[in-house]
């Protein structure tokens, strides 16, 4: 049985469907030859008419429970990716290619805590102003993306975590924020900076989390 809620319908065909072991050959083909998280019913429209790719899903994640890669969810898409416990081993390439100014670190986890926020707000919370290029940065970096307009006067636009920020951290939703850990791992933070309180963030039970939280926000 399927565990994907958004499964589409399958259409019915004059020709039967292949068998699931070959629908799953087809979906792990599909995942490997593509960079980026693919949704269940973009699978379906790839594959032959009968084929239903959460089932096939389904199969695969199994199959690949205790490998090198696991296939993971990413938003409302799927994805084949290291396994989290062998992460440490991009962590060079990951260094060089993602490094963030503490701004721009901020702004980003104020985002991903608070979402959908207005540019105002992060400022209220940061205590001060966010500038243009940092804003700018996260999004080529496709990080944040355009939100909603608020329905209040000048109508400001919010911001958002994009399914590319869930799919570096090997995120489900942005409910499953990366803590300090995390953010070091991926070469974010370089040194630990002064504990104190996070400005905006929601309170913990467990201390050692909220100490990691607050790190981020620390000057």
């Amino acid at each position: 049985m399927a565990e994907d809620s958004e499964t589409p319908e399958i259409e019915e065909s004059l020709f039967e469907a292949p068998p699931m072991g070959e629908q799953e050959r087809m979906v792990e083909a599909i995942l490997f030859a593509t960079s980026e998280p693919v949704s269940v019913k973009e699978m379906n429209e790839r594959m032959p008419h009968g084929c239903d790719g959460a089932e096939a899903i389904v199969h695969l994640r199994k199959r690949y429970e205790g490998r090198g890669v696991s296939v993971q969810r990413v938003g409302d898409a799927w994805a084949i990716r290291t396994a989290a416990d062998l992460g440490f081993l991009m962590q060079k390439e990951t260094v060089e290619t993602r490094k963030l100014s503490r701004a721009a670190i901020e702004t980003l986890a104020i985002i991903a805590y608070h979402q959908p926020v207005t540019r105002s707000e992060i400022e209220e919370i940061r205590g001060v102003s966010v500038s243009r290029g940092t804003v700018d940065q996260l999004l080529e970096m496709e990080w944040i993306r355009f939100g909603r307009r608020r329905m209040t006067p000048g109508r400001p636009v919010t911001f958002v975590v994009t399914q590319g920020f869930l799919d570096h951290f090997g995120l489900e939703n942005a409910r499953d924020l990366p803590g300090l850990k995390e953010l070091r791992s991926a070469g974010l933070l370089e040194s630990r900076p002064p504990l104190g309180s996070m400005p905006g963030m929601p309170e913990d039970e467990d201390a050692d989390a909220a100490i990691g939280q607050s790190e981020m926000f620390e000057e």
